[in-house]
């Protein structure tokens, strides 16, 4: 069995740049040019191979130079390409990535989430209201016409982008695979009071409605490929097999009643073969029912079993839990906890060893309940 963290990840074969250092003329107090960043109008690539890149500059234009960063990392190759539309594909998971990070140099000395500080593990260190950190996000694609098995980063540091990108991401998440989009850059204009200040901010873009999105209908695009490691390294392609099956049960878990009516509704889905970011649509609709529709009156204890000639009574059978139902019931209980399906999964690992929900016995699933009823830990 491949080892999982390392099954997730890919290969950076480079950078995606929206800008670049120019030189400002002035010399700085250590001797050397003074240099500012400056905004294209075009995308520039980086990468330590020349091949790749050469390929890049065959769909994208531009000419493959020689390149050292000015930090005093290691020498690479450009390219300004003449392009600020890029077809991609974008990943399931991780395609945007936020923090408050400190460098000095090029090296990052603080990584913060606004409340730890994650390289130290100590409480963040800035003022709120005057952060020493610069808000970085990092948005991770593949580009879909480069001979190249890969990812390609691009990093920004403007709010916009920190404020735009991840809902993005998180509705892209949902389709559970890669899905074939446009990383774009557009210019805004903000009026200061200094004067209007204009940068390049980038943007993702798909080639699907949001409904077909929604319902898991990826079309256009590769196949689906699994988002997390309890599924199938890749799944079937959206036009082998039906994405959303032909009778509506997201309309019948919106009519139901309770959770265990909306459960029932999810088990006919998933045997009808619908595709998962579908079913996670009803699973969501369940977490807004209540678990029962009335108190009901416990049925009266069952009379004490009749010894046989020889003294012997049969044994009780007790059905196990349905490991499906266990994990809707999960699910539901720590939406009250505001959790996401990724945040369950990563804390049942964490008390179990590192084994995931979906190859866990009832016993586990059914003690993880008890224990997010109880109290998230």
């Amino acid at each position: 069995m491949p080892i999982i963290d390392l099954q997730m990840r890919m290969r950076q074969l480079g950078e995606i740049r929206i800008g670049h250092v120019v030189a400002t003329g002035k010399t700085r107090r250590d001797g050397k040019p003074g240099t500012r960043p400056a905004k294209l109008n075009h995308f520039r690539f980086t990468s330590p191979s020349r091949e790749i890149l050469n390929s890049v500059a065959e769909l994208y234009g531009g000419e493959v130079k020689p390149w050292t960063p000015a930090n005093g990392g290691p020498s690479e190759f450009e390219v300004y390409s003449t392009t600020n539309r890029l077809p991609v594909l974008i990943p399931p998971r991780d395609s945007v990535s936020q923090w408050y990070e400190l460098y000095a140099g090029s090296k990052c000395q603080r990584r913060c989430d606004g409340v730890t500080e994650h390289k130290r593990d100590r409480p963040c260190l800035c003022d709120p209201e005057n952060r020493e950190c610069k808000i970085t996000t990092r948005v991770n694609v593949m580009l879909r016409d480069v001979p190249a098995l890969g990812q390609w980063l691009l990093i920004t540091k403007g709010y916009y982008a920190a404020t735009e990108l991840p809902p993005a991401a998180e509705l892209l998440a949902k389709a559970g695979g890669y899905v074939a989009g446009w990383l774009g850059m557009e210019e805004k204009l903000v009026q200061r009071d200094e004067g209007p200040a204009r940068f390049m901010v980038p943007t993702l873009d798909v080639e699907i409605t949001p409904t077909a999105l929604m319902a898991g209908n990826i079309t256009g695009g590769a196949p689906a490929v699994a988002s997390g490691p309890e599924r199938p390294a890749i799944e079937a392609s959206a036009t082998s097999a039906p994405a959303v099956p032909p009778k509506d049960y997201l309309l019948e878990a919106k009519q139901a009643a309770t959770q265990g009516e909306v459960l029932a509704i999810f088990q006919a889905a998933k045997t009808a073969g619908a595709h998962f970011s579908y079913l996670e649509q009803i699973k969501a609709i369940g977490l807004e029912k209540p678990e029962s529709a009335t108190v009901s009156t416990p049925p009266p204890p069952a009379p004490d079993p009749v010894p046989d000639e020889d003294g012997a009574v049969d044994a009780e059978v007790v059905d196990d839990d349905d490991v499906e139902d266990l994990w809707f019931r999960i699910i539901a209980a720590a939406g009250v906890h505001g959790m996401t399906t990724n945040e369950v999964e990563t804390e049942f690992a964490r008390a179990n060893g590192g084994q995931l929900p979906a190859t866990a016995a009832a016993g586990a699933l059914r003690t993880f309940l008890s224990s997010l009823k109880g109290g998230r830990a």
